[in-house]
C-alpha cells in the first residue's frame, strides 16, 4: 500500500515542464512590455524632406519656410510630428572652395538647374550632389545631399546632417533589450540550476554503482527525475541479480569439480611413475584454478563494512611481507590518504597488481599521489609493456597476458579481474597502460572525507 501512494505522490509531484512553461510565459510577457514601450516612447529616427525652395532660401541666408520646420503652411501651428519636435533648420556655411561630392553623392544636373532657376542665377554658379542624382526628378530631397552657390569669392554651401550610429532611440532601444536579458538571465539560470541539480547528482550516482557495488541515495526532485531515479533504481537491482545469479552459479561449478577431482588424484595414484607426476600436475593447476574462482565469486558476493584506512601503512606492510619472501619490491614515498574501505579487499588489490607486475616485469614500484579529491596509486615494471588494444581485454576474467597459457608464467587470469572488481566496489578504478620503462597499474580511489 505505501508502495502505491508513494507512486500516486509521485504522480501529483511538480512536473519539470511548469518551470519551463512559467519561465517561458515570463518571457514573452516581459518582451511584449518592452516592445510597447520602445514603440510609444518615439519613433525610431528618420529624414525629414527638405524641398528646393528652402534650400534655395537658406542659401540666401532667408531662412527656410516654416513647412520644413515641421509647421505646415496653412496649419494653426500644429506640429507635422505628434510624437517629438520637428527637423532642425538648415544652416549655410561660406567656404573658399567649392565642396566636393561626400560619400553616396552624386552630381545631380536636373536639381541643379532648378536651384538655378530658383535662385535666378547661372547653373555655373551651382553645385547639386544628391543620392538620387539621375534617378528621378524630385521635389524634396532626403538622404545625404550637398548644394553650393558661388557668389563673388566664395561658395554657399548648405549640406545635410550626418546622421549619429546610435541616436537617441537606438540607446533606448538597445538600454531595454539589455534589462530585459538581465531580467531574464538571472531566474533563467535558476531554474536551469534546479533542474539540471538532480540530473547531475543522479548522473553521478549511476556512475558510482558499479555491478556488485551498493546503489547510493538517489536524489528528489520534479516528477521526471523521481521516475528517472526509480527506473535507474529498477536496473540496478535486475543487474545486481543477475550478476548474484552468475556468481552463484560460477561458485556452484567450482565446488561441485573439488569432488571429481578427488577421484581423479586417488587413480592417479595407480598410473606409473612419469604418468603419475605428469597428471597429478594437471590436477593441481585444476586445483588452483578452482580455487582462484571461489575466491574470485566470493569477493564479488561478499559486502564487508567499510571503515577508514591508512593507504599509505596498508600498502608499507604489504610490500614489507613481499620483500621478506623474496620479491622484488620497492615502494615510493608519498603523501598521507586516507580511504574508506575493506582492508582485506584492498590488500588483495595491490596484491595482485603487484604479483601481476613481478610476474611480467621482474619487478614492481609503488607510489602514488592525490589529486581532486582521489588517490592514484601506480605500480610500475622493468617488463616489456603491454599492447594497448589488449589493455581492457586483460582485465576481463581468465584472460592473461601469457599467450601460452603456462600457469607457470600466466596464472589464472583471474587476479586483474579481482582487482578492477574490487576497485569497482571502493568507487574507484583499474587501468593499465604502458610507461616509460614497462607497463603501469594505476588504481584511482575516493579519498575519505
Amino acid at each position: 500500500m505505501s508502495s502505491v501512494a508513494d507512486r500516486k505522490g509521485d504522480r501529483r509531484g511538480a512536473s519539470i515542464a511548469r518551470p519551463i512553461f512559467l519561465l517561458v510565459i515570463v518571457s514573452v510577457l516581459l518582451a511584449t512590455a518592452i516592445s510597447f514601450v520602445v514603440t510609444f516612447s518615439g519613433p525610431p529616427p528618420f529624414d525629414f524632406p527638405r524641398s528646393l525652395r528652402s534650400i534655395a532660401m537658406t542659401l540666401k541666408g532667408k531662412g527656410a519656410p516654416p513647412f520644413d520646420h515641421g509647421v505646415p503652411p496653412h496649419g494653426a501651428g500644429q506640429a507635422v510630428d505628434d510624437h517629438g519636435p520637428g527637423p532642425e533648420p538648415l544652416r549655410r556655411r561660406l567656404e573658399a572652395a567649392a565642396p566636393m561630392a561626400r560619400s553616396g553623392e552624386g552630381a545631380d544636373s536636373t536639381a541643379r538647374r532648378r536651384l538655378a532657376a530658383e535662385l535666378g542665377v547661372s547653373p555655373a554658379d551651382i553645385l547639386a550632389f544628391t543620392e538620387t542624382a539621375g534617378k528621378t526628378e524630385r521635389d524634396a530631397f532626403v538622404g545625404s545631399y550637398t548644394f553650393a552657390w558661388h557668389e563673388g569669392a566664395g561658395w554657399w554651401v548648405v549640406r545635410s546632417d550626418v546622421p549619429p550610429y546610435l541616436t537617441r532611440w537606438h540607446v533606448r532601444t538597445l538600454l531595454a533589450m539589455l534589462a530585459a536579458i538581465l531580467l531574464l538571465s538571472l531566474p533563467a539560470w535558476s531554474i536551469a540550476r534546479a533542474l539540471t541539480r538532480p540530473l547531475r547528482l543522479l548522473a553521478a550516482a549511476a556512475d558510482q554503482a558499479g555491478t556488485g557495488a551498493v546503489l547510493p541515495a538517489l536524489p528528489g526532485g520534479s516528477r521526471e527525475v523521481r521516475d528517472l531515479a526509480r527506473a535507474v533504481t529498477t536496473m540496478h537491482a535486475r543487474l545486481a541479480h543477475h550478476a548474484e545469479a552468475r556468481t552463484a552459479m560460477l561458485a556452484g561449478i567450482a565446488h561441485d569439480l573439488g569432488t571429481p577431482l578427488s577421484r581423479l588424484a586417488f587413480r592417479v595414484e595407480q598410473l606409473p611413475e612419469g604418468a603419475r607426476v605428469r597428471a597429478a600436475a594437471d590436477i593441481e593447476e585444476m586445483r588452483a584454478m578452482i580455487a582462484a574462482t571461489l575466491a574470485f565469486t566470493r569477493d564479488d558476493a561478499v559486502q564487508t563494512e567499510a571503515s577508514r584506512l591508512d593507504l599509505a601503512s596498508l600498502l608499507d606492510s604489504l610490500v614489507q611481507d613481499m620483500a621478506d619472501a623474496g620479491q622484488p619490491v620497492t615502494l615510493m614515498p608519498g603523501p598521507r590518504a586516507v580511504v574508506r574501505g575493506d582492508s582485506a579487499a584492498l590488500r588483495r588489490l595491490f596484491s595482485n597488481l603487484i604479483e601481476n607486475a613481478v610476474r611480467y616485469g621482474e619487478s614492481a614500484t609503488i607510489g602514488w599521489g592525490m589529486d581532486d579529491g582521489n588517490v592514484n596509486v601506480w605500480i610500475a615494471d622493468d617488463g616489456p609493456g603491454i599492447d594497448p588494444a589488449q589493455a581492457e581485454r586483460l582485465f576481463q576474467p581468465f584472460v592473461r597476458g601469457d599467450p601460452s597459457r603456462n600457469r607457470a608464467t600466466g596464472g589464472t587470469g583471474l587476479g586483474l579481474a579481482i582487482a578492477r572488481s574490487i576497485a569497482t566496489r571502493h568507487g574507484g578504478a583499474a587501468t593499465l597502460e604502458n610507461g616509460t620503462g614497462g607497463a603501469v597499474a594505476r588504481v584511482v580511489l575516493p579519498l575519505a572525507s
